[in-house]
């Protein structure tokens, strides 16, 4: 662990050389001498969490017109042996474009069409909506795609994290020109962005480039901030999906947990590792099985997800380990190899980001997206993390916390082996049994 964490803070000790502009874009800048490509990674701070009401989908559609034309992502793969992409997430817009080092210049010029001339005619408008539901209709939807969506709706329900980023065929539809200009306006602003620079450009070029050319990018006079209603506690039945299956079903569990700028996130992804060593103890099955426990922190709290694949059989003694786990990661710390192994695991994820200029670059756009600290001081926290620390950030998000449960498979199989020991309801039968309140994890179940 230590060797790890050594290797980690020698890769991001040295901070980028940090300017802003007059419009309020903010500039980190990491001149690599000598290199021949140039890294451009800009983020929008406000992502699909912004979509309005029945229009899930509309900040992606953002995100896509940005660059309606083949022929720009073509330009960057071809001429440049580089790449140009947008990725829209509940959190931001991040585009990110690389290139050759002496066309810097040209690069930011293209960035700068796309900010400040978006091409929102009704035609392109309808042209890229038409292609983005084309790419959904034409995704391969697996049961565990499906499970990890299920299980976001039914913890989140209304709640923007509940609903699809990326949009479905219907909220796609709904969304107009007039929708994308407003958010275009609202969010689309430099007061309200970060661009990274890495490569074989020096600082004083870049400034020079940015200030002629992204200058004139106009600042909003507000900055919209990401408040939203809570939504309601989830169904504590177990829902039942129907889907194409064998003998196997996908299930999730989860609980609302923590925002990414909490000061106990970093924790909550350790604990994350010790409940799926757990969890894998007490269902020796999942050793052979894809399995997963996530810690999905977001501006706002996010959640913390169980998940597995398993045989039909195995299914509630499963979801019953679940709960259980839960309640041992209140009840006991974790051990001293528990802990060593979840600390090893986060260490190495997070070194393995940061061995590119794009990781590093990804991170500290993430401490201005999430207002998170320092990167080394980030590192600090997961290497000083205790057993009490993990017990603590348990009782934290587990304490009288409802949690949601799905399972996904042969519904009238799943019915069988479910319903004999927890409440279910089967999707699309309706309101089959009463409707209990929400059960905390350490509720005591009647006798």
């Amino acid at each position: 662990m230590v060797a790890s964490a050594i290797k980690i803070r020698g890769q991001s000790s040295r901070e980028p050389q940090r300017e802003v502009l007059l419009n309020g874009l903010r500039v980190l800048i990491w001149p690599r001498p000598g290199e021949a490509d140039v890294l451009l990674k800009l983020r929008i701070h406000s992502g699909a969490a912004f979509d309005l009401a029945n229009k899930s989908g509309e900040m992606t559609l953002l995100g896509d017109l940005l660059f309606p034309d083949p022929a720009t992502r073509e330009y960057f793969t071809e001429e440049m042996q580089g790449r140009l992409e947008v990725v829209t997430d509940y959190d931001s817009i991040t585009v990110a474009m690389k290139g050759k080092a002496s066309e810097f210049e040209k690069i930011v010029e293209i960035l700068r069409n796309a900010l400040l001339a978006t091409q929102l005619t009704p035609e392109i408008v309808a042209t890229v909506r038409d292609a983005r539901i084309k790419i959904v209709k034409d995704t391969s939807v697996s049961p565990a795609m499906m499970a990890d969506r299920a299980i976001a709706t039914r913890l989140f329900g209304d709640f923007p994290y509940g609903q699809l980023y990326t949009g479905s065929v219907e909220s796609l539809g709904r969304v107009d020109r007039a929708d994308l200009m407003l958010a275009r306006d609202r969010f689309l602003n430099p007061n309200n962005a970060t661009l990274a620079v890495a490569g074989g450009v020096q600082p004083a070029r870049v400034l020079r480039t940015l200030r002629q050319l992204l200058g004139s990018w106009r600042k909003s006079e507000q900055v919209v901030p990401a408040t939203f209603r809570q939504a309601p506690p989830p169904d504590a039945r177990t829902l039942i999906i129907n889907a194409p299956s064998d003998e196997s079903a996908e299930i999730r569990l989860a609980i609302r947990g923590l925002a990414r700028s909490d000061r106990d996130a970093a924790a909550a992804t350790m604990l994350a590792d010790v409940a799926r060593q757990r969890w894998e103890k007490l269902v020796p099955e999942l050793s052979r099985s894809p399995v997963f426990v996530r810690n999905e922190a977001r501006l706002l709290p996010g959640m913390f997800v169980m998940g597995a694949t398993v045989n039909n059989s195995v299914t509630a003694r499963t979801i019953s380990a679940a709960r259980d786990v839960l309640k041992s990661l209140m009840a006991t710390p974790p051990t001293a190899a528990e802990l060593e192994q979840a600390r090893t695991e986060v260490l190495a994820t997070t070194n393995k980001a940061l061995a590119q200029p794009e990781g590093v670059a990804n991170a500290w756009l993430d401490i201005d997206t999430y207002n998170l600290q320092p990167l080394a001081e980030q590192i600090i926290v997961m290497e000083k993390a205790s057993a009490a620390d993990l017990q603590r950030v348990a009782n934290r998000i587990f304490n009288n916390a409802p949690v949601a449960s799905i399972a996904i498979g042969n519904s009238e199989k799943l019915k069988g082996v479910l319903a004999r020991d927890v409440p279910v309801e089967m999707l699309g039968e309706g309101q089959p049994t009463p409707t209990p309140g929400p059960t905390p994890i350490n509720a005591t179940k009647p006798h």
